[in-house]
């Protein structure tokens, strides 16, 4: 494959990226892995949420579990 071709291909691939993640903080449901780099930088004394639990702890924020104003979506 040609460079220039590759290169078309690299910013496909970032772009496709940007726009799922876009979509996946759109309904709620952050980035595993970047939540991991965030808690590693930000709290190195704290271990981070398994894959299951950061999944749980987004769907429980998205739909309001545990809010006393009831439930929050849509």
């Amino acid at each position: 494959m040609t460079a220039p071709a590759q290169s078309f291909r690299d910013r496909l691939k970032a772009f496709n990226k940007c726009v799922c993640d876009g979509a996946r903080l759109m309904v709620g449901q952050g980035d595993y892995g970047t939540y991991v780099a965030h808690i590693a930088k930000t709290h190195p004394d704290q271990a981070p949420m398994t894959e299951r639990e950061f999944f749980r702890n987004r769907e429980n924020a998205r739909f309001g579990v545990g809010n006393s104003s009831g439930f929050r979506c849509c």
